[in-house]
């Protein structure tokens, strides 16, 4: 049995009908890791000792009657975002190059309570600003389709890890769509939630309106299952939810008769690849003859949501990288004269170039003067495409349409034009300005065999919807393995 050809939770199954045990998953992991790591650099760290001993635990206690979820035993990645009590997290930056937190992220710490074995940290770019891994100070991941492309960002180590079969699944973070565009790029699914519904308490802040974790795995049921774990009220984290129902597993049904989709006619005008435009709107077809209602609408306001995305988001990244200075912890230059120098040497050398640049940017918005113009303008934007959204899902229960307007770019051609690399964020971007939750799947390929992603928009709380639908989407497709997937 090849077990990591294996759904993360098909990989449960067998671990709990005792067929295999968590200890032979993880070695079937680290082995996977060590043939195909140098070709796909989708991990920063890889915890081979603490994730062996962690597995004998965990297959104790599965024996034991303690561990009876669908996660347990299964190896699992967590983006380098994400603070893991005694083992390195460094926003994949040099600031943070040997930073060892002395705690562990809500997210990480519910996947451990449920079983999950995590076996490492994966790439991404540097404090998640990018939208191809290629910003991360450890060099560049390669997308498991064709390592002559990127894996997408800023989870794109995740992404790329679980496609590659690396792992059985991975936590990725989501500010402007760098779980939705990666998991497209990759041929995998990823699920953004609502804003608020798991805790952000251990996730190293970037946009901390926008910030949130999510899953990224082979298939919407791992995704569902991963999501049911991580989600809940956290007290530590201020801007958490409680909700009432975090059963997201019991919207696993193929059955989409009654549900109202909207495709946007914005999202598919100028600038979309016929590819993926076509495989989209196939799939669109495909749900309309499984029962759904689908009708083209105008959403509008889609050309302020990049501008009204980068003021917002590089405002606040300003002021939640102001912490990383040098003197208690991570990176300081090795020589300085004084407080003042040791703090602009330290941030000079610790920070990469499109950190610095997104740092100056929301510097200047808030600056005396521009505030007004820029930043204020940015946050009534923001309230307008909230609204505009409101307005959409009191006709339709999701909105259909691309994750991004191409497959992946070759390495470099993104780094080169950064306007370019923003832009490429379009589609993705006012789900995390308006809180909503937001879905990523497979829905073919291009004649370069890249994946192309659908991407299913939901109200708020809803992720059901999202679930039940792209379910049913799911059902009427293989899962493709890429390349590196069997090696």
């Amino acid at each position: 049995m090849d077990l990591m050809s294996l759904t993360a939770t098909e990989l449960g199954r067998h671990i709990q009908a005792k067929e295999v045990s968590a200890e032979e998953a993880v070695a079937a992991a680290l082995d996977a890791i060590e043939k195909k790591e140098e070709t796909v650099a989708g991990f920063v760290t890889v915890d081979r000792e603490g994730a062996r001993a962690r597995a004998k635990e965990v297959q104790r206690r599965i024996l034991a009657g303690e561990l009876t979820g669908p996660l347990a035993g299964v190896p699992v990645a967590v983006k380098d975002n994400l603070c893991t009590k005694g083992l390195k997290t460094t926003c994949a930056s040099n600031i943070l190059y040997n930073f060892v937190p002395g705690y562990t992220a809500e997210a990480v710490k519910r996947l451990e309570e449920a079983g999950a074995v995590v076996i490492g940290k994966t790439n991404m770019d540097e404090f998640a600003m990018g939208s191809t891994t290629e910003t991360s100070a450890f060099g560049p991941t390669k997308n498991p389709w064709n390592t002559d492309h990127v894996p997408g960002g800023s989870s794109g180590g995740s992404c790329a890890a679980v496609a590659a079969e690396e792992c059985s699944a991975a936590l990725g973070s989501d500010t402007g769509g760098s779980i939705r565009q990666p998991s497209a790029f990759c041929g995998v699914t990823g699920i953004k939630p609502t804003y608020g519904t798991v805790s952000r308490y251990g996730l190293i802040a970037y946009g901390s309106s926008l910030d949130q974790v999510g899953p990224v795995a082979k298939n919407v049921t791992d995704c569902a299952s991963i999501l049911e774990v991580i989600a809940g009220f956290d007290a530590k984290d201020s801007t958490s939810v409680a909700r009432k129902d975090y059963r997201f597993t019991e919207a696993l049904t193929d059955d989409v008769r009654g549900l109202r989709i909207g495709i946007p006619r914005d999202y598919f005008g100028e600038g979309l690849d016929p590819e993926v435009k076509a495989a989209v709107l196939a799939a669109a077809e495909t749900l309309r003859e499984l029962g759904a209602a689908v009708e083209e609408f105008d959403l509008s306001l889609v050309e302020y949501a990049i501008p009204a995305y980068y003021v917002i988001a590089c405002a606040e990244a300003g002021s939640n990288l102001a912490r990383f200075d040098g003197v208690k912890y991570g990176y300081r230059a090795a020589e300085y004269e004084g407080m003042h120098q040791m703090y602009k040497r330290s941030r000079s050398e610790g920070f990469g170039p499109e950190v610095k640049r997104r740092i100056m940017l929301g510097s200047f918005v808030l600056s005396s003067g521009y505030y007004d113009a820029y930043y204020l303008k940015a946050l009534r934007t923001k309230a307008l495409i909230r609204q505009t959204f409101d307005r959409a899902f009191a006709s339709y229960d999701i909105i259909l349409g691309p994750a991004a307007p191409t497959t992946a770019p070759r390495l470099g051609a993104s780094l080169a034009d950064p306007i370019k690399m923003y832009l490429g964020d379009i589609y993705t971007i006012a789900v995390n300005l308006a809180g909503l939750p937001g879905m990523s799947l497979p829905c073919g390929r291009d004649r370069a065999g890249l994946p192309i992603g659908l991407q299913l928009i939901a109200d708020c709380f809803q992720e059901k919807k999202l679930i039940r639908a792209a379910y049913a989407y799911e059902q009427t497709r293989e899962y493709e393995r890429c390349p590196l997937a069997g090696i």
